[in-house]
């Protein structure tokens, strides 16, 4: 029963996200990225929290997520400098 609660709220959430990803304004991506970038720093903190839990797989697990989430924090960060360059005007004084 639990397992099939957790994959109903997994599946939900997916729903969710890409309806909400799709109405977001093109002016908005950039602070959405930030903030998504913020919360996958969260998660790298979560994760090498739960390794004080121990076991093998907690272990395990820890380790796939802070991978993953420090590459979605490093392209995300790369991708939101890239974008806030776009605004910047081409001509530098001095």
């Amino acid at each position: 029963m639990t397992i099939l609660l957790l994959l109903f709220v997994f599946v939900l959430a997916v729903f969710l996200g890409l309806e909400l990803i799709q109405k977001v304004p093109s002016q908005l991506h950039t602070p959405l990225m930030s903030g998504t970038n913020a919360i996958s720093g969260i998660a790298i903190v979560g994760a090498i929290a739960t390794t004080a839990v121990g076991g093998t797989f907690s272990n395990v697990l820890a380790f796939i997520a802070v991978v993953l989430a420090a590459i979605n924090v490093f392209g995300g960060s790369l991708v939101t400098d890239r974008m806030l360059g776009m605004f910047k005007s081409g001509k530098k004084e001095g």
